[in-house]
């Protein structure tokens, strides 16, 4: 059953529920009113009647009193004395008791005769007595055709009612749902294609929808699927990068190890390649199982008390033959100690340095600053290279993202995934990382750490 099926029948029961108890409680209203009027009017006939009544001396109904007597309209009238033989009627053909329970009561009461399927009377029995004792019991009654037909007639008219109404409601709420559910059958159409054609760029469209949970729900289904869309895309060109990363050094290595078997001996020359191509592997599946550890959350932080500048100076000196002819230039270096993890923090500098060397053209110059404020370090790595497009300047520090297409490559460049690792570092850090380049003009990497350490993390 659909779920707009089941509003429709849900809502349309409700209603229907509400208008029987509605119906019910006017048809009680209605029924009592008029029987209560019935009531009224015998018990005024019963003492009209009672009024003009007398006694014989041998306690027996005079029946002189009431022989002028005649009774309002639909009114009967009779008079039992206490052998319950009938003394007194009106009509006069009226022979039959008009409520045989009513003759042994003790108190006037009223009470509904049915006395055949079409025919009704309300009937008020009041029992007579004089000082000397019982005289007999009067009964007075009413046909209530009109009352039951009327009962009947406005039981057919509330039953017809309610149902014209759930039928009608049932169909505003068939429209109504059918609309409020559009985008969800639109959602589930959207994810039905989405599966069938993996074509993540779909959307559902968003006009018309309003700002409730459904239109809520929509723009939520959208920014998933446009969050999935470029998880796949990145990890499709991350794909392809580390395919084509692989590809070279393992066809550098199988073209080495090919050569020294055709020459039967083994060369320097090739053994010193194959080393180089194994060192960018070893890189490459490196920086592929920290992120893989990081992004699992199960690489947690070794926090201690680091000297960010001597392990500055340290790195520079380290990566210093990597730079070649180009010149590491620490323009400004401060005091700097905080809490953190030193061997991430060293690897931070190692990756954010040696990007600058690699994009810095030889015999120009990297300069680095390191200095501080009361709360925070700022660690500035500037290169001379080309810059970074302004398009690929958003992007730079996402996983597996490679912004370097348009940019030379270097038998040392890295794979993409370095500036990765550098932000996941300062970000675990409680600090800040960001990028201003202009194309042809060099780009400046900035770093900020909170000197009182990260956050302590449940």
């Amino acid at each position: 059953m659909s779920l707009r099926l089941r509003f429709s029948l849900l809502y349309t029961s409700l209603l229907g529920g509400v208008l029987l108890l509605f119906g019910g409680l006017v048809y009680g209203l209605v029924s009592i009113i008029l029987v209560n009027q019935i009531d009224i009017s015998l018990t005024q006939e019963a003492q009209n009647l009672i009024s003009r009544l007398k006694a014989t001396s041998t306690n027996q109904l005079d029946q002189n009193s009431a022989a002028l007597y005649e009774p309002t309209q639909n009114i009967l009238i009779q008079f039992w004395d206490t052998n319950q033989k009938l003394v007194f009627a009106r009509p006069a053909l009226l022979q039959t008791v008009l409520d045989s329970r009513g003759l042994h009561s003790g108190a006037p009461i009223f009470h509904s005769v049915a006395t055949n399927e079409q025919y009704y009377l309300r009937v008020l029995s009041v029992p007579l007595s004089t000082a000397r004792g019982a005289v007999g019991v009067l009964q007075v009654g009413m046909n209530m055709g009109l009352v039951v037909a009327l009962q009947r007639s406005l039981a057919v008219t509330l039953a017809l009612l309610t149902l014209a109404a759930m039928f009608l409601s049932g169909l505003v709420i068939w429209f109504v749902t059918g609309r409020a559910l559009a985008p969800i059958s639109a959602l589930t159409r959207v994810a039905t294609e989405i599966t069938r054609a993996d074509d993540l760029s779909r959307r559902i469209p968003t006009q018309g929808i309003l700002n409730d949970e459904v239109g809520r729900l929509v723009v939520a289904f959208n920014d998933t699927l446009e969050r999935l869309e470029k998880l796949f895309t990145t990890q499709s060109r991350f794909l392809a990068d580390v395919s084509h990363e692989l590809r070279t050094p393992l066809t550098v290595i199988k073209g080495n190890l090919s050569l020294m078997r055709r020459m039967k001996e083994v060369d320097e020359e090739s053994m010193d390649s194959i080393s180089h191509e194994v060192d960018r592997l070893t890189r490459l599946v490196g920086d592929l199982l920290l992120l893989a550890q990081a992004e699992s959350g199960r690489l947690p932080l070794q926090l201690g008390k680091v000297e960010l500048d001597g392990l500055l100076l340290d790195v520079v000196q380290q990566l210093q033959p990597l730079a070649g002819d180009r010149r590491l230039i620490v323009s400004e270096i401060d005091e700097v100690q905080m809490t953190g993890d030193g061997d991430r923090l060293r690897q931070l500098l190692i990756n954010l340095v040696s990007n600058a060397i690699q994009y810095t053209p030889a015999g120009s110059r990297v300069f680095i600053r390191l200095s501080k404020d009361e709360t925070f370090s700022r660690l500035e790595v500037t290169d001379t290279g080309p810059g970074i497009p302004a398009e690929d300047l958003p992007h730079i520090f996402e996983r597996f993202y490679r912004g370097e297409r348009s940019r030379k490559r270097s038998p040392t460049s890295g794979f993409g995934l370095g500036l990765s690792i550098a932000y996941w570092i300062v970000k675990n850090h409680d600090g800040t990382i960001e990028a201003q380049s202009e194309e042809g003009q060099g780009t400046t990497f900035i770093v900020r750490l909170p000197l009182r350490g990260p956050e302590a993390r449940s």
